[in-house]
């Protein structure tokens, strides 16, 4: 690399020469004595170049490798084949039904039919948690006023129960931070909500 800057190099001081042939403007004998760059290159190549290669590759592989996904990693990729997606990727205003077998997941439901439950708040959370309790602690503080304020705003009898969804530990080391915070016509999922919240 060296090599080839130096003879850039010396090419751009040849060319900057003056190509008029008049005998003033030529330089004087002290100009083209000034020192020019020198190009030197090794003379020698390494004579010794590794000659013996590894030969043995490893005769056994792990045998304890996981056969499948890890419990639960099911629920943070969305069903392509039905309505489901995990609740991170439920918006403010989706409505929902909700499935005791399948905590992290949403089956999406027009807000004009019967469902469980109502997103009204998606929330971020922020810092370092690394237990269960610490999540869901942090995730209930950020939904708290948001559903007390909107369960207010609804007709007598219409919300009872509240919803809020994060992720656990291994999921929000992944990087899902999202809560979402719903309101619910009950927390048995016995009634259901028939419109979209007020």
């Amino acid at each position: 690399m060296l090599v080839v800057g130096a003879a850039v190099a010396a090419i751009v001081l040849m060319a900057s020469g003056n190509d008029d042939d008049s005998p003033g403007d030529k330089p004087s004998a002290s100009a083209s004595s000034s020192p020019r760059p020198t190009l030197s290159l090794p003379t020698e190549l390494p004579s010794k170049l590794p000659t013996k290669l590894p030969t043995q590759l490893p005769s056994q592989f792990p045998t304890d490798l996981p056969s499948e996904f890890p419990s639960g990693l099911e629920s943070l990729i969305p069903s392509f084949a039905s309505d489901e997606v995990p609740y991170y990727m439920l918006r403010t205003g989706d409505c929902f039904d909700t499935d005791g077998d399948r905590p992290g997941q949403a089956a999406k439901r027009s807000c004009g039919k019967p469902h469980d439950a109502e997103v009204v708040k998606i929330a971020e959370l922020e810092g370092d948690y690394t237990t269960d309790t610490a999540l869901k602690k942090a995730a209930s503080d950020l939904c708290e006023q948001t559903l007390d304020s909107k369960a207010a705003d609804q007709p007598g009898g219409t919300v009872r129960g509240i919803l809020v969804q994060y992720p656990d530990p291994a999921g929000y080391r992944l990087g899902i931070d999202n809560v979402a915070c719903s309101l619910a016509a009950d927390t048995e999922g016995t009634r259901k909500l028939t419109a979209p919240l007020a």
